[in-house]
């Protein structure tokens, strides 16, 4: 088995011998058995830290080098009005607490997440366009997340969310509560 043990950060993909490709949820972990996209049975033994990214490099004991891919999945993709209306669609659903990919193409703004009918009906009354498909999903690693940091903490979420909201209260805090992107226990 190949024993990937760093993580490089994003890497040109000629320096990698093989490449795994793995579903959101997967990336999110720090540890996995594996196998590559090549036939190689592969773990991974990393630190707990960000999620996995869509050409991020991880380096083996042996000195190999795997390219890590997002693998196409069920997503959402709302579409709406580059601007103000993708800015407030993008608050109203990150008040939810749930990891969103965000961008703007010819079409205009967009917001990618997992399938939830909630969110979806959220989207819809705040004017975005809904579309079910299969696309990679590597959503934004959140504003106190770094490129090869390690949250060293766990977070079970314990705490309750009946906030009254009548007082200032930042979901950025500085223990990344609103990062969303470090490991969470299964």
């Amino acid at each position: 088995m190949l024993k990937l043990i760093e993580r490089l950060g994003s890497i040109e993909a000629s320096r990698a011998s093989d490449t795994l490709t793995l579903p959101f949820e997967l990336r999110m972990r720090g540890r996995l058995k594996a196998q590559s996209d090549g036939g190689q049975e592969v773990g991974l033994f990393l630190d707990r830290g960000p999620v996995l990214r869509d050409g991020e490099g991880l380096e083996a004991d042996s000195g190999e080098i795997v390219i890590i891919r997002a693998a196409a999945e069920p997503v959402v993709t709302a579409r709406i009005d580059a601007g103000l209306a993708l800015a407030r669609l993008c608050y109203h659903l990150g008040n939810r607490h749930v990891a969103l990919a965000i961008g703007a193409d010819e079409e205009g703004g967009w917001v990618r997440f997992p399938p939830d009918h909630v969110l979806e009906e959220l989207a819809e009354r705040l004017g975005a366009t809904i579309h079910h498909h299969q696309a990679p999903f590597d959503p934004e690693p959140g504003a106190y997340a770094q490129a090869g940091h390690a949250h060293g903490h766990s977070h079970g979420h314990s705490h309750g969310h009946s906030h009254d909201h009548s007082h200032d209260h930042s979901h950025g805090s500085e223990d990344g509560h609103g990062a969303h992107e470090h490991d969470h226990v299964h």
